[in-house]
């Protein structure tokens, strides 16, 4: 069979002017200029343009083959002229004069959409024909950059000496925080596996085993609802365990990967490690949020204290938060109307009152008579406030007061174009409590259920039992979770019976990991970020699913394949199961 190619698309020169090359690809234009055409050819690596001469008996066929149609083209490589130089092509300084040119596979329906066209094409669409969306340049270009980011992070783990080792994706199901993929057994009637939410237990395992430094590109799966930072069904994370390390230790590691990756593929400005550090409690006051903008200058301050003496009925009994905003003594009365409508219609909150600092410091807005002159300086003073500040007012029980702000302050931060798109912030959110309540007000984890709790857990208060457990956030974004585990078998149990869990249940749930350590158990401790988030950052997309080949819609559809499907009923009657009509 005659070759294909002998030559890529972005690889002709011009010192291949004058020999003769055979390109392959998809047909991505056709300019027709009465008898003499142009085509450009595009394969993975890029565009070259081919051309016709007046004389051609190819002229014909050349003007109708349907753009997308696949075709090999064998011709010689010549210089463009000078007025038809396009520098923004690698090849935009050569043509090839077409000598013989074969249709490999025409197109014969109807695109569905413009292949990188100006036009917003809507996802599902663009989903159901997902090979086709992946012929355009921003999903070629992300794959390209998400290969090369998998492969530069493995050669860093490698050079710091840490394994590599798969881990299963059929494995038994365990309360990790998100609902399973349970998949029926044939050999094992009735019975199910799951696919792994993460390699957390086989990690803490490896460290048992003896294999101190694992880590592994790593395929997690959970049945969760999307957003625009998370996929539902798969992703993928640098998995990471070390043993004999403690949070520091993992702190060094980690940051300097990131810190490396980051640099090496975005332009952005990056402060160097070590990363900034922030305690849950502080960053919730803070910030109103565990992963916070830091490019957002807006803090959000306390001033309950200062309302317990304020006759203000719709404060009464409940936390303050203050939000200074500076330099806005330009903006219309509509600016902080629209800023309470948002609060109220957006967040649900019960209201957002405001207050304009003048020149004279006195006080302008909605609840401006209620404040005393010895309360407006305190809280002038607690803000850095100056004439021409606008204070905005949180006030809700605990629990709600700082996740209302956080939302207010990142509005504030967008309406207010306060950040700065080209930076990356990054910090450690560290010391999150090992429990919290629930919506039903029932003990549970706030983390992760095998952290190691920080002191006693003999108290009273159980919110009060800190936990090595910490975040890495990026601009908003969780980019990776970890923890020092816990790796004493009896303080594993203590630690769940805390949430209600007997001993019974650890050894029916995590049987394995919990004999396991009584086997003798190092200490061990790890983190596993989210290369899924860190693609979406580095290419600034707007969902998560732009930096993934084959995504789940956000409904958890696959639309292309046409997923989750009904199974046949030999397949049911082969697993010994029934569909029950709901």
């Amino acid at each position: 069979m005659e070759e294909y190619r002998t030559h890529y698309c972005d690889s002709i020169t011009l010192d291949d002017v004058g020999k003769k090359v055979r390109i392959a690809g998809f047909v991505e234009t056709i300019r027709d200029f009465g008898g003499l055409v142009f085509l450009d050819i595009r394969d993975m690596y890029g565009i070259t343009q081919v051309v016709t001469s007046a004389d051609s008996r190819d002229v014909d066929v050349v003007s109708h083959i349907p753009i997308q149609s696949v075709v090999t083209v064998y011709g010689l490589v010549r210089k463009r002229s000078e007025d038809t130089i396009n520098l923004k092509l690698k090849t935009g300084e050569v043509e090839i004069y077409i000598e013989e040119i074969s249709v490999l596979s025409k197109r014969t329906k109807d695109l569905p959409f413009e292949i990188n066209g100006t036009t917003k094409i809507r996802e599902e669409l663009r989903l159901k024909y997902r090979y086709l969306d992946l012929r355009s340049d921003k999903l070629r270009e992300n794959l390209k950059l998400r290969a090369r980011i998998i492969q530069f992070l493995r050669e860093k783990m490698i050079k710091k000496d840490f394994l590599e080792v798969q881990t299963p994706i059929l494995t038994a199901s365990s309360p990790e925080g998100a609902r399973d993929y349970l998949v029926p057994s044939r050999l094992h009637k009735g019975k199910f596996y799951a696919l792994p939410q993460a390699p957390q237990q086989f990690k803490q395992l490896l460290m048992v085993s003896g294999i101190d430094k694992y880590f592994q590109i790593a395929p997690c799966f959970r049945d969760e609802d999307s957003r625009a930072d998370r996929v539902p069904g798969e992703f993928y994370q640098l998995d990471i365990e070390m043993a004999y390390a403690t949070q520091e230790d993992v702190f060094e590691i980690m940051e300097k990967v990131i810190y490396e990756t980051f640099s090496k593929f975005s332009c952005k400005k990056i402060k160097k490690y070590p990363f900034r550090r922030i305690k849950y409690s502080d960053s919730m006051e803070k910030y109103g949020s565990d992963k916070p903008d830091l490019r957002n200058p807006l803090e959000i301050i306390d001033v309950t204290d200062l309302f317990k003496n304020i006759p203000l009925k719709a404060f009464a009994g409940q936390f303050v938060r203050i939000i200074s905003t500076h330099d806005v003594k330009d903006k219309p009365r509509s600016f902080f109307e629209g800023m309470t409508e948002y609060a109220v219609k957006e967040l649900k909150a019960k209201g957002l009152a405001w207050l304009r600092i003048m020149d004279d410091l006195s006080l302008q807005g909605p609840i401006a008579k209620f404040i005393p002159e010895k309360e407006k300086m305190e809280m002038i003073k607690r803000t850095k406030s100056k004439e021409g500040d606008c204070l905005f007012f949180i006030a809700d029980y605990a629990g709600v007061v700082d996740k209302l702000a956080g939302s207010v302050r990142t509005e504030l931060g967008r309406r207010l174009e306060l950040i700065d798109e080209n930076k990356l912030e990054f910090c450690w959110i560290t010391d999150f409590p090992m429990y919290e309540y629930d919506e039903r007000h029932k003990l549970t984890f706030c983390h992760n259920p095998f952290s190691m709790p920080k002191g006693s857990i003999d108290v009273s208060d159980p919110l009060s039992i800190m936990a090595y457990q910490y975040d890495l956030v990026c601009n908003g974004i969780e980019l990776a979770s970890g923890a020092v585990r816990n790796n004493d078998p009896d303080l594993m149990v203590k630690v769940f019976e805390k949430v209600g869990y007997t001993k019974e249940y650890i050894v029916e749930k995590f049987g394995a990991m919990f004999e396991a350590f009584q086997y003798g158990a190092p200490p061990h401790a790890g983190i596993a970020p989210g290369i899924d988030r860190m693609l979406m950052l580095l290419t600034e997309s707007e969902t998560i699913r732009e930096v993934i080949a084959f995504p789940l819609s956000g409904k958890a559809e696959d639309l292309m394949m046409k997923a989750p499907s009904i199974p046949s009923k030999e397949q049911l009657a082969e697993l010994k199961l029934t569909i029950l009509k709901v």
